[in-house]
């Protein structure tokens, strides 16, 4: 007998094989090639098998669909659990990101999926799972598997203090070793579901991040493995179908270009005497009719709404190497720094080039050109900060590039891997900086200005920023909440939308106010 977990995890709305950046893609992702793979794994089972379906979270934002579904539909969040039940799920996670459209959202969400979600270390006011509950204990043909569903416990660093008004989240060690010895006792087999990665190396044990609590997959399963038959995994984005300290364990990537799968073989008595981790590419498969069916009203309708023109372009204001606009000020970055400013009345701003596909704007903007370049539903916070915590934010923000043994600027390894930070590099409006590559990390900003006058220690400043890295994410940590003056709680993207019918056509310029210097190689 085998057990086969199939795992889905990040898939950020990408429910058709497409980013959205134009209409009719075929790209190698989406929820619609997942299922279809989903479907040959089940037709390929034998009557033996056991199948386990398990959602790992991150699936409510990402995408323009998902933005178009939950700001613009009247349906909200219907059509897309129309999609996600017609997955068959056994249970459901959350994910960091199901929080970004509001707490409400979020809720609906949980009432129209027709499976579980689990969380049992997001507890509200009583000390009780908030959203449901802590794990399932599910009977298969004659097999008692017990999932315990976990979240990263980081989730109070990045959203707003409304949203998250009542809950505590826990580490999910200390979860772990909660309900971990009961239901070994309860179970057959016993899975840990968690919406978060692994902090060390997958191999040595090193630690491969800041140990922050955002992940902790490592630690549980050096401490909590012996009562741990399988591990699914998500958040960073990482491709993993291996054994980690004697348990399998996976994690599929970004998207839905992959389905992960462990599979567990079972003697008569129910031991494990075998396991298996796969992971299923799901590029070359065509897109499920049925999934296609459901979203094809609500995608349609999102396509016509992201066509429609929102303003012009006089200039260039295109991105072609996502680098180059990192190290040398782009009109694109200007461009949403001067938004930011006018939107809250800050006179600095900083902002980031969240992905490398980002294309910046086309001499016509549309809504799609908005929403595939500013991709989180950000707002904007207003910080009152000292001069040492703004050079301290610089210092923070050049350790994200890095020089390669030719000499040339790149954006640092270390924050590419296990996954892309490109959007914790902040990029300023407002002021004047160099920052010096040749300085050790921590002294690279070289000068700092700002209205003509070098900027003091003590000196207070309103900066602002987008309500993540208002709360020190992204490891800022001269950023608070305590530092927070006023809230823009307008959509990021809406403010754009309003900024061009303002201005409804921009100019591309770039005042080119900060420098990066760099060693040239002897």
């Amino acid at each position: 007998m085998k057990i086969r977990i199939l795992e889905t995890s990040d898939m950020h709305g990408f429910v058709l094989a497409s980013n959205y950046t134009e209409r009719q893609m075929n790209l190698p992702f989406g929820m619609t090639k997942v299922r279809s793979v989903m479907r040959k794994i089940e037709e390929e089972a034998t009557k033996d098998d056991i199948i386990l379906k398990v959602d790992n979270g991150d699936i409510l934002q990402g995408s323009a669909l998902a933005y178009y579904m939950a700001k613009q539909s009247s349906n909200g969040v219907v059509d897309l659990t129309a999609v996600t039940n017609s997955f068959d799920y056994d249970l459901g996670l959350l994910g960091n990101h199901e929080f970004n459209y509001g707490i409400d959202y979020l809720k609906d969400y949980v009432a129209n999926v027709d499976y579980p979600i689990l969380a049992a270390n997001v507890l509200d006011k009583e000390n009780k799972p908030a959203f449901g509950q802590a794990y399932k204990i599910i009977e298969k043909k004659g097999v008692k598997i017990a999932v315990l569903g976990l979240l990263t416990q980081y989730i109070p660093h990045w959203e707003q203090p409304k949203t998250i008004k009542g809950l505590t989240f826990k580490s999910i060690v200390e979860t772990a070793k909660k309900y971990l010895p009961q239901l070994r006792e309860e179970a057959d087999v016993v899975i840990v579901a968690y919406h978060g990665g692994f902090e060390r190396n997958l191999e040595t044990g090193e630690p491969e991040e800041a140990l922050t609590g955002e992940n902790e997959g490592y630690q549980l399963l050096k401490e909590c493995g012996q009562w741990i038959d399988a591990f699914v995994t998500g958040h960073q984005h990482r491709e993993i179908a291996q054994s980690v300290l004697g348990v399998p364990s996976v994690q599929p990537g970004y998207r839905g270009a992959n389905l992960a799968e462990i599979i567990l073989e079972l003697e008569e008595n129910k031991n494990i005497i075998d396991s298996e981790t796969r992971l299923h590419p799901v590029g070359d498969f065509a897109e499920d009719a049925e999934v296609l069916s459901l979203i094809s009203p609500v995608s349609n309708r999102a396509e016509d709404w992201l066509d429609q023109t929102m303003g012009r372009v006089s200039g260039d204001m295109r991105i072609t190497d996502p680098m180059q606009v990192r190290v040398m000020e782009h009109p694109y970055i200007e461009f949403i720094n001067k938004v930011q400013m006018e939107s809250s009345g800050a006179k600095i701003s900083g902002t980031a080039l969240f992905n490398n596909e980002a294309k910046g704007f086309q001499e016509s903007i549309s809504m799609r050109d908005i929403l595939t370049n500013y991709i989180y539903p950000n707002t904007l916070t207003v910080l009152r900060v000292t001069g040492e915590d703004l050079r301290g934010a610089l210092e923070m923000s050049a350790t994200y590039l890095f020089l390669d043994d030719e000499g040339r600027i790149v954006f640092n390894p270390k924050f590419i891997n296990p996954k892309p930070q490109y959007y914790n590099y902040d990029m300023y409006e407002g002021i004047e900086y160099t920052i010096d590559l040749a300085q050790a990390e921590g002294s690279r900003i070289v000068e700092l200005s700002f209205e003509g006058q070098p900027v003091e220690p003590e000196q207070e400043l309103e900066i602002v920023v987008n309500q993540y890295r208002g709360v020190g994410g992204g490891n800022y940590s001269m950023f608070d909440k305590s530092k927070i003056v006023s809230e823009i709680t307008v959509d990021m993207t809406e403010l754009i939308g309003e900024y061009l019918e303002k201005h409804p056509v921009i100019e591309a310029t770039s005042n080119q106010n900060f420098k990066v210097l760099q060693a040239l190689k002897d």
